[in-house]
């Protein structure tokens, strides 16, 4: 076994080690039936038979916890250090005969979407799943697989394809309510006025899309090892369900991207439409302007003191001056209408 080193002791007040260890199930690889519940503790007895693989999920462990069971199963130090702190990209690394996967989830709360870690080891007789952060519980998936015994009598492979099929299908729901909320802000999105809330909203779907995009696209090259190599911990017979899983995860890329280009779109055509109405009232107030400039041209010469004004000592000279501001207002006003400025 590997030494495992000392990591720095985590900020997070300690709690005990029932609050941590979500499940501990060792499992008959002879025909895939749950043996039933064990402690951490029994778990070094329950890996005397060769027959038998223990499941172990774990909810933001403590280092005291986490050396125990790299104690328990061999498991790296450097994956044990990456699983203590999490923040990880999403990867796979290979240490001997086990593999160490790190997978960024995603699900609603309180409508909006907020990100979790799960950090998986892998072994011949061991599978282990450490999550961290909002992450949902992975006790549906460990049903589901309990209900093919079949299948999981090929080993704790079929229990990671469980794991990694449900975070994948907890990221088609946020694509869904995206895609509703983008449609129900259509009309606001049409309107030719400035929202502010509006923008606001699109650009955090837009940043939330690419912090999901980000989680995504990695996870294609991951599944994709898993469908063509490591032979020794993916039986052929499971390389199928690897398979669908990748269409999932390819789907789920493919929605983003369109999404994300919506929404991009989205932003710029409500900027133009309000920039669009914002010059054509622009445009209103210019035309006005030019039809008040007429008469105060005309009526200012008549404010200059000057003895020999045209018309001053006419006896028509004001109904005449009165009738050419009103002519050439009218013009204009004719002129403006026509070309839309008005």
């Amino acid at each position: 076994m590997s030494n495992p080193i000392p990591l720095p002791s985590a900020k997070a007040p300690a709690k005990p080690h029932a609050d941590m260890v979500v499940n501990c199930v060792a499992y008959n690889r002879r025909n895939g039936k749950r043996v039933g519940n064990i402690s951490i503790d029994a778990i070094s007895d329950a890996l005397l038979d060769p027959d038998t693989f223990v499941w172990v999920g774990l909810h933001e462990p403590s280092e005291e916890l986490l050396l125990k069971l790299q104690n328990e199963f061999d498991l790296h130090d450097l994956a044990i250090e990456d699983a203590q702190y999490a923040h990880q990209r999403t990867k796979i690394e290979t240490y001997g005969d086990s593999l160490f996967v790190v997978v960024q989830t995603a699900q609603q709360a309180a409508g909006e979407i907020a990100f979790g870690e799960t950090h998986i080891f892998l072994g011949p007789r061991y599978l282990v799943t450490v999550r961290h952060g909002t992450s949902l519980s992975y006790a549906p998936a460990r049903r589901t697989c309990e209900q093919s015994p079949e299948l999981l009598a090929l080993g704790p492979s079929y229990g990671l394809y469980g794991v990694l099929d449900f975070i994948v299908d907890n990221l088609l729901p946020i694509i869904r309510d995206s895609r509703e909320e983008l449609q129900e802000l259509e009309q606001d999105i049409f309107a030719a006025k400035f929202n502010r809330d509006i923008i606001k909203r699109l650009y955090d779907m837009q940043r939330d899309l690419m912090t999901l995009r980000l989680a995504v696209t990695p996870l294609q090259d991951i599944i994709n090892q898993l469908v063509r190599m490591h032979p020794h911990l993916i039986p052929d017979d499971l390389r199928v369900y690897f398979r669908d899983i990748y269409d999932h995860v390819f789907r789920v890329n493919e929605s983003i991207s369109a999404m994300r280009e919506m929404l991009t779109a989205a932003i710029g055509l409500n900027l133009s439409l309000v920039t669009f109405a914002q010059n054509e009232v622009t445009k209103k107030l210019a035309g006005w302007a030019a039809m008040l400039a007429a008469p105060t041209l005309i009526t200012s010469w008549y404010g200059m003191n000057f003895a020999h004004m045209p018309e001053l000592q006419s006896r028509y000279g004001y109904p005449a001056v009165v009738l050419v501001v009103l002519g050439v207002m009218g013009s204009m006003y004719y002129i403006l209408r026509r070309a839309r400025w008005l």
